[in-house]
């Protein structure tokens, strides 16, 4: 019967025009109504402040704020009305439930957006090891039958697949990851944009943004001792593993996008040995990408219940899996260049990336994504005047 009468209030309500906000979303809300109220943690990180700028928060101010949440877990031990208590203020939880539905709303094309929700550890494996099955088949039918598999080949990687054909396979995966990411991050952009201050970014924001973003600066729990995991004591290891995860990624991109120079515009194709700026960088970085997701893993299998949303586990994990299948599967790719055992770990590597890259858009590679676009706008938002005229930034 209740809900019945959900369903009935929120027909009313749309059919009014007015804008009906999920039980997340209201739930979210209703926290920060108490929030604003004690201000207790109003130092912990960006949340507290762009909260403060408001007293009633809208479905845009709440997707706004959501994704400025670090998952830190810092104001959910300081909070006096945590659970047990009967206000059950757990932020982090809240927070982390309608980020979840904002990845889900804003996905593009709008029907994918579903696979936010079976996006899970064995999908994300599945993916993997049906893609180089299908490349490890691609060998032997276009080799010397399943001898191919175990013989080193002429010529490197591209005695098993020629670079135009790895072109072919990668270019569409990767373009479309970009652009259903962008496509989606734009709407959240024009959304939210109005609800904090509709002003344009300028430089200093711009750079804020930036400084924080690259920093992790809200992973330190607001006092630089770090956040929370599997208790209330403060740690670095979220931020030091999320560092060497970040950096490492950003490592191995550099490495292909300065081969893929080294090729077009040097003709001067793969392999590449030391001291070659691609290895250097694909070696560093795959090695810090490898330790970051490693520790991530560790940390999310001892993390507290009540921190995050545990429907969204089997997501983060599955991406997790994929970025350390993609690091070392590359660094044994690179051991065993000229060996036998090439041809197989080829098709491992060339599996887990496009498997990674094909989850891109409906994973947790996403929150990166959206939390840069609240931060920006949180910098420019807080150098407006406080539109309600109490307290400061």
């Amino acid at each position: 019967m209740q809900a019945l009468e959900a369903l009935t209030r929120d027909a009313k309500a749309l059919a009014n025009g007015e804008i009906v906000l999920s039980d997340p979303e209201a739930e979210v809300a209703r926290q920060l109504q108490i929030c604003n109220a004690c201000r207790y943690c109003e130092g912990f990180c960006a949340v507290f402040p762009a909260m403060t700028r408001r007293l009633e928060f809208g479905k845009a101010d709440i997707h706004f704020i959501a994704n400025l949440c670090h998952n830190c877990g810092a104001c959910l031990h300081a909070c006096q009305y945590a659970p047990p208590h009967e206000f059950a203020v757990n932020v982090p939880q809240a927070m982390a439930q309608v980020r979840g539905q904002t990845y889900a709303d804003y996905a593009w094309p709008p029907a994918l957006g579903q696979l936010y929700q079976r996006n899970g550890l064995t999908l994300a494996l599945a993916l993997v090891a049906g893609l180089t099955l299908f490349l490890l088949l691609a060998v032997v039918l276009h080799g010397q039958g399943v001898n191919a598999l175990w013989q080193s080949p002429v010529g490197g990687f591209y005695g098993i697949f020629p670079h135009n054909l790895l072109v072919g396979l990668f270019a569409p995966v990767f373009l479309f990851a970009v652009l259903a990411l962008g496509l989606g991050v734009r709407r959240f952009w024009r959304d939210v944009t109005p609800a904090t201050s509709g002003a344009p970014l300028s430089t200093p924001a711009t750079a804020e943004a930036t400084d924080a973003v690259l920093r992790l600066k809200y992973l330190d729990g607001g006092h630089g001792d770090g956040c929370h995991n599997e208790d209330d004591a403060y740690t670095l290891s979220r931020r030091r593993m999320h560092h060497f995860t970040f950096y490492g990624f950003m490592l191995c991109f550099a490495a292909t996008s300065v081969a893929t120079l080294y090729h077009y515009l040097l003709d001067m194709p793969a392999p590449y040995d030391l001291p070659s700026l691609p290895k250097l960088l694909g070696g560093i970085g795959g090695v810090s990408l490898a330790i970051g997701t490693a520790g991530l893993w560790r940390l999310n299998l001892r993390r507290h219940p009540l921190h995050g949303d545990a429907a969204q586990k089997p997501m983060d994990r599955a991406f997790i899996a994929l970025l350390f299948l993609t690091a070392t599967s590359g660094l044994a790719l690179w051991a065993a260049r000229g060996t036998a055992g090439l041809p197989l770990l080829l098709c491992l590597h060339l599996g887990a990336v496009m498997a990674l890259f094909a989850t891109l858009p409906y994973g947790k590679f996403a929150h990166g994504i959206f939390r840069t676009a609240s931060l920006l706008r949180h910098a420019v938002e807080k150098r407006q005047p406080n539109p309600i005229g109490l307290g400061t930034d």
